[in-house]
């Protein structure tokens, strides 16, 4: 279906093209330019929301900046599909986050515009600034450096350390907040409270209005000495900072907060912070969804919405009309909930995921024991650690992929003092459309090299419902990681009693002849599909569903490897130091001699797409399994 622009944008190729505008018309662009985004996501899928929030900021700052000389740095990529379509991409638009198609984030690989490759949060102050201070060492001092962060990701506390050291860099860089009181979910935290009180209070803002009128009109009279000028300044500034203002104390110049839907007074005002050398920021306030009433009205559910009916706001089932089992994350929220209501002792972290990962199942039924700490997945780790201390059980559920930003926690406050802290780590393996960024490949190489961590995975929803159950337990204490992936799978009996499974032992679900496939996770299902259809074939292949890959379950591998000579692994991650990489570890210790083939996860980026294309795309969905077994039957395989 082609997505027709509006006149208005569409002469807009390039940000050049922009930049002829009338300012008057600019109004006019933006509302081309939102509706072709509603348009183009209700059809083709996509991030929504936050878009919609910046399309006036997206067009003032290519407006006002010689992009992509002057340098934007996008924070939390999903905010950037009008910078996408003003930047050469609108014609390719509709292949955004779909296989070979464009990114849903900004990836330098992809346009000279996209100045840092984003997904993740909380990155652009550390990154601009230090393009910032390479332009200052290269004597390039007309070029402005931008930081747009928003969707709640000034919580993080990278953020707090790019603003600390920015402070301090006579730099130009200007750090444009995004206040829309949201990141997927509303914000939480003191933060958000602080900067409600800037938008909302008479007082500090008549103050100081008063204060820049104060020192502009003392500017044009002209009559007193510098030196009076400069203390007047000096001590109504300080009136303002006792006011407050947290980034003037970082010695950043703050501006707002500003109305960030207003694109010509945006215009004119990034025009004058042009001019104003180091470190400023500008607050603007915005609506996340601006444009489209339902998804101002329910932010968290017009964050991603799918494919829509754009006029009733109806969004469609694409995967099938046949209701679906529950997704591994609900399974997970619903679980937290039973394990909660029968162990006191038990208590939920996310930073900044309750409805992405179904805790928020749990702050419903127990707002006092489940923790939304906002997006500091650091923090969530050291606080559950502070938490385990005192004999409580948190389990602390971060997506794999956002879990790398807290490595040194896990190790250094959880593994070190062997605290009895579940991570559960929703989107492991292949995420789909959100692709490089959220791919959760590498969690089981970090978390199998630290000591006292147990590394599991389930292969379907009741060993997830099992796996929980057994962390949980007193006896089990110690650090204990459970990955599991997005999507669905199978329904859990809910009214089959949770057991406990015994801690680094797998199972053995199906005899074989010379072949036997060991498996680790969900990947474990595509082994059955193709051993299914394998054995229709007359091919009879073993299958060993490992389960958890650290303690490995010794005795189940010495019973492959007496009874077969030729193995595949196969696992939902990367291959490098992953499951088949320790049962290979296994099998050189204990002097065995067998073709050993791994599948899973190359050692290299994979982009985004269907999962099933990813599968095949890394070989191992269940045509690329039937067709490594077919491979060892006829010949020899080098042990990979």
């Amino acid at each position: 279906m082609e997505i027709k622009a509006g006149q208005y944008l569409d002469p807009i190729k390039f940000p050049s093209d922009l930049r002829q505008v009338k300012e008057s018309d600019l109004v006019n662009v933006c509302t081309d330019l939102r509706q072709y985004i509603i348009d183009t996501v209700s059809v083709y899928g996509g991030h929504f929301g936050a878009s919609l929030g910046v399309v006036e900021l997206s067009v003032a700052l290519h407006y006002a900046f010689n992009t992509p000389y002057d340098q934007l740095v996008w924070d939390v990529g999903h905010q950037a599909y009008g910078h996408k379509i003003l930047t050469g991409r609108r014609d390719k638009f509709y292949t955004n986050r779909v296989y070979k198609g464009l990114s849903g984030f900004p990836k330098r690989a992809e346009s000279e515009y996209d100045t840092f490759g984003v997904g993740h949060s909380s990155t652009s102050i550390s990154a601009a600034l230090g393009m910032a201070v390479a332009s200052r060492l290269k004597g390039e001092f007309d070029r402005q450096h931008i930081a747009i962060i928003g969707d709640g990701a000034m919580t993080a506390g990278l953020a707090f350390e790019g603003l600390n050291h920015a402070g301090v860099e006579n730099s130009n860089i200007i750090v444009i907040l995004n206040d829309n009181c949201m990141s997927i979910d509303p914000n939480v935290g003191a933060l958000k409270e602080y900067l409600t009180d800037i938008t909302t209070s008479p007082t500090y803002n008549k103050f100081k209005d008063d204060v820049w009128k104060t020192l502009n009109k003392l500017d044009k009279v002209g009559k007193f000495s510098s030196d009076v000028i400069a203390k007047i300044h000096d001590t109504l500034k300080s009136g303002l900072l006792r006011q407050s203002n947290m980034f003037e104390s970082l010695r950043f110049r703050y501006f707002g907060p500003v109305d960030g839907h207003d694109v010509n007074h945006l215009v004119k005002v990034l025009e004058d912070l042009k001019k104003i050398p180091g470190p400023k920021l500008l607050h603007c306030v915005t609506v996340k969804g601006k444009g489209y009433a339902l998804a101002e009205k329910d932010q968290t559910k017009w964050h991603a919405p799918g494919l829509f009916d754009k006029v009733t706001g109806e969004i469609y089932k694409t995967i099938s009309e046949k209701p679906q089992p529950p997704k591994y994350q609900d399974v997970f929220g619903n679980t937290m909930v039973e394990l909660a209501e029968a162990n006191k002792k038990i208590v939920g972290i996310t930073p900044a995921m309750p409805s992405g990962s179904s805790l928020n199942i749990m702050m419903k039924a127990m707002p006092d024991r489940a923790f939304d700490v906002g997006i500091a997945e650091q923090h969530a780790v050291t606080f559950s650690a502070g938490l385990a201390t005192q004999g409580l059980v948190p389990f602390c559920n971060i997506y794999s992929s956002f879990m790398q930003r807290a490595y040194d926690q896990v190790v250094h406050d959880v593994a070190l003092q062997n605290l009895h802290v579940v991570f559960c780590m929703d989107r492991a393996g292949l995420a789909g459309a959100d692709g490089q960024t959220h791919h959760g490949m590498i969690d089981v190489p970090y978390m199998r090299c630290i000591p006292n961590m147990v590394v599991s995975a389930p292969m379907n929803e009741e060993e997830l419902r099992n796996l929980m159950y057994t962390a949980s337990l007193d006896k089990n204490a110690g650090p204990f990681s459970i990955r599991y992936p997005r999507g669905n799978g199978t329904t859990p009996n809910w009214k089959t009693p949770l057991k406990e499974l015994q801690i680094g032992k797998g199972r053995k679900l199906k005899d074989g002849d010379d072949i036997a496939i060991i498996s680790f996770g969900t990947a474990g299902n595509l082994a059955t599909e193709a051993i299914n259809k394998l054995f229709e074939e007359g091919i009879n292949v073993a299958h060993f569903d490992l389960r958890f890959v650290k303690p490995i379950d010794e005795e189940m591998l010495h019973e492959v490897f007496t009874n077969y000579s030729k193995v595949i692994t196969i696992e939902d991650g990367t291959i490098v130091g992953g499951a088949g990489s320790a049962i290979l570890e296994f099998m050189a210790a204990n002097n065995y001699n067998a073709q050993v083939k791994m599948l899973g996860m190359p050692d290299k980026i994979t982009e985004h797409g269907e999962p099933t294309e990813l599968y095949a795309e890394c070989g191992f969905d269940s045509k690329s399994i039937k067709k490594e077994v077919k491979k060892l039957m006829l010949h020899s395989v080098t042990a990979q």
